[in-house]
């Protein structure tokens, strides 16, 4: 199984460095001999604070809005939105960079041999070596969520030893830097706010430990001479998170210089381990291909090369453990690590497909934990999105749009007309709630939450309006699409577009069976019925392709990013090869239709078509797709490139590449289903199905060996393969293994 990122020269820039993160800390690191840079991240390093943004003019012109859209006056119903909708002020607040460390090294010089980093995602551990005049260094970092630090360790085998210089910067906005203490250096910033007592303050602090060579803080600088060994701890933080903040980063670097380095590394691993050792992909891959730098595997990229595949899944992997833990804030755009302090996007939360997209690897992919940040961050934007409901569309319930922050704002961002005036943001994000309990069924969660899935579907009762015998959400945009009118005229906006109606479609029902389940009877489930009842069902146009709005318009981009249209089809399972084959083939011919137009220039485009294909159980095209996406939107460091990096399309991929192999849902789970040539034989241990179990996978030239179940949970589910089914009953902690013969 391919784990290892490695090269044989320094990281010239950031697209080259390697991310190390432990959930709420990280870090892209760079791997220089004499100046080593760490650019540093912490979850919580958001310029500003909590705004109301919401437009106090919304509500009044919403009328005038919708009847604009009702009579075909798609320009002026537009320029309309854009002011009487948009935020105020438009923007939310961006991540911001924490900022760097350098670590300036001399007492040795000359020629330098066998230069090497890596990152082993079976560890998580980051590593340089080299040798000078034949002495070895070895250097050793590590962000360990076990004692919330990150580690950085430097050895020599050199008689001399090594003088270390160390530095922590941030590119501007800093308020000082210095000495704590003769071991100690530190950094300060005020993050913004209202300019009194709600300003956010950063806190970052350098620890020399275990050392005996000699120590000195100098100005802003820790200086150490003469080491063959060194460990420096680093802790940040905000008053986000810590009310007591420079006592709280100061304790966790106290409590962490109680440990050797060994200890602290054994701890690490021993952590890391149970969340990732939990899956195994096994794609019979020649080792041959692993002997060659990562930078040049992936710029020679050969279809036989199926390590890369196996190295670029548990990569996936690995960055959702390294940036979405329990108690962390969600991954954004960039995930953990980002270099800005302006960064593209500003690095938010954008959840009209990218938030959604970074999660698809976590129930499938044996991560569930790491799912629960992004709910947290629900019950943060909660009590914003019931005012946003109210203010800007006089409805009950909770609604977000387009983008979210830190503080879980909800109002409009931007004054994008093809993007900005979407309401179905915290609608899809509930859908998540429900799929964290079909893989887990757990009650107590679904009850816990479920008041949250309650709110965003009761604000679609009051919003939606009656229009040709169905209800559709108005203003509505299929994100972030332009389509053109018979008379020339371009628009973005309308109503009861496809997207919205599948979204609602599943929001209904998820709602209506958590009832059931909870046995709450009352009239808004009743409510809920008659709504999903009343949604305009995805429709088939002329060109046999499904249909994006409510009427056949002309596309301005048909070869456009966003393939909302097919939300049906992926991530949610409305259109199926086996339950809905006439969907299925128009979903086909979408996908053609994008594709043949230069869609997927994306990453996290990309991304999304390989689940598309892998749902329509072509394995082929998945893998065609797959390629595509390491040649043309994958950078040196692995990283995936819009461009510029966001990391959705690595989530995403990772997750394409599980739905290869595995599909399931509340019905069934379909074993092999987009399998193509070129993974004839192979294994994955640990992928979790809807129901609540764990399946592993044999299979050799082209055909299923053997699977086995382990049940987390009482677990019934059918299995199928190729067209032969097969029915388990397990109870909770049991195990049944079938044999190939089932299969065929």
């Amino acid at each position: 199984m391919s784990t290892k990122l490695w090269y044989t020269t320094p990281a010239s820039d950031w697209n080259e460095a390697l991310p190390i993160g432990n959930g709420r800390l990280g870090a892209m690191i760079f791997g220089g001999v004499y100046e080593e840079h760490l650019q540093v991240n912490e979850d919580s390093v958001w310029y500003g604070g909590p705004m109301d943004r919401n437009n106090p003019d919304a509500l009044k012109n919403l009328p005038k809005i919708q009847e604009y859209i009702i009579n075909g006056q798609i320009p002026q119903a537009e320029e309309l939105m854009v002011n009487a909708l948009s935020g105020t002020p438009q923007s939310q607040r961006p991540y911001q960079t924490l900022g760097d460390i350098h670590l300036y090294f001399s007492g040795f010089g000359g020629e330098m041999t066998d230069y090497k980093r890596e990152l082993e995602l079976a560890d998580a551990i980051h590593t340089v070596s080299f040798s000078i005049n034949g002495y070895q260094h070895r250097r050793e970092i590590f962000a360990t969520a076990a004692d919330d630090v990150i580690v950085m360790h430097f050895e020599t085998q050199d008689p001399v030893g090594m003088n270390l210089n160390t530095l922590m910067t941030r590119q501007k906005f800093y308020d000082y830097t210095g000495k704590y203490a003769d071991d100690t250096i530190m950094l300060g910033a005020k993050l913004g706010g209202d300019g009194l007592d709600l300003n956010m303050m950063l806190r970052g602090r350098i620890v020399a430990a275990n050392s005996n060579s000699h120590i000195e803080g100098m100005g802003e600088r820790l200086i150490i001479h003469g080491a063959k060994e060194i460990t420096l701890l680093f802790c940040a933080g905000t008053t986000f998170r810590f009310e007591n903040l420079k006592e709280s980063i100061w304790k966790k670097l106290e409590d962490a210089i109680q440990y050797s380095f060994v200890q602290l590394k054994e701890r690490h691993i021993a952590d890391y381990k149970v969340l990732f050792d939990r899956v195994k992909l096994d794609l019979c891959a020649d080792l041959a291909f692993d002997a060659i730098p990562t930078n040049k595997r992936l710029k020679e990229i050969r279809s036989e090369d199926r390590g890369l595949t196996e190295l670029y899944f548990n990569f996936g992997r690995y960055l959702l453990i390294s940036c979405s833990r329990p108690g962390t804030l969600p991954a954004t755009l960039q995930g953990l690590w980002n270099k800005d302090m302006l960064p593209p996007w500003d690095c938010k939360y954008t959840i009209n497909i990218n938030t959604e997209m970074n999660y698809w690897i976590a129930e499938n992919g044996n991560l569930s934990e790491c799912h629960l940040p992004l709910f947290d961050h629900l019950k943060r934007m909660l009590p914003n999105g019931q005012e946003t409901a109210r203010k800007m569309y006089g409805c009950r319930g909770f609604v977000a749009h387009h983008n979210t922050d830190l503080w879980g704002d909800t109002a409009v961002q931007d004054l994008w007309v093809p993007g900005s005036y979407w309401v179905m943001g915290v609608a899809w994000l509930c859908t998540h709630l429900w799929t964290h309990y079909e893989y887990t069924k757990d009650e107590e969660f679904l009850r816990e939450y479920y008041p949250i899935m309650r709110e965003a579907a009761l604000f679609f009762l009051d919003f939606m309006i009656e229009h040709e015998g169905y209800l559709k959400t108005c203003p509505s945009v299929s994100p972030e699409n332009t389509y053109i009118l018979p008379s020339g005229v371009r628009g973005a906006n309308g109503m009861g577009v496809t997207m919205d109606n599948q979204i609602l479609r599943d929001l209904f029902t998820q709602c209506i069976e958590t009832a059931k389940i909870l046995e709450i009877e009352d009239e808004l489930t009743a409510q809920f019925e008659s709504a999903r009842s009343r949604l305009v069902p995805t429709q088939i146009g002329s060109r046999g392709q499904i249909l994006e709005w409510d009427k056949e318009y002309e596309e301005a981009e048909p070869g456009h990013r966003h393939i909302s249209h097919l939300y049906g089809l992926h991530p949610s399972n409305q259109i199926t090869m086996d339950g809905t084959p006439e969907l299925a083939e128009a979903a086909r011919v979408t996908l053609e239709g994008r594709l043949s137009h230069g869609g997927g220039h994306t990453g996290w485009s990309r991304a999304w078509i390989i689940n598309h294909y892998a749902k329509l159980w072509d394995g082929e095209k998945a893998y065609e797709n797959l390629l595509a996406l390491y040649q043309y939107s994958t950078l040196p460091n692995l990283f995936d490139n819009h461009p510029p990096f966001q990391i959705d399309g690595n989530f995403g991929g990772a997750a394409g590449i599980a739905e290869m192999l595995m599909q399931s849902t509340s019905e069934r789970v379909v074993l092999l289903p987009a399998l193509p040539k070129e993974f004839a034989s192979g294994r994955v241990n640990g992928l979790c199905v809807r129901g609540g179990a764990e399946v592993d996978l044999v299979w050799e030239n082209g055909e299923l060996k053997e699977f086995t179940v382990r049940a987390k949970v009482d677990f019934d589910a059918k299995f199928v393969y190729l067209g032969k089914e097969i029915e388990i009953h397990l109870p909770a902690g049991g195990i049944k293994m079938v044999r190939a013969e089932w299969g065929k």
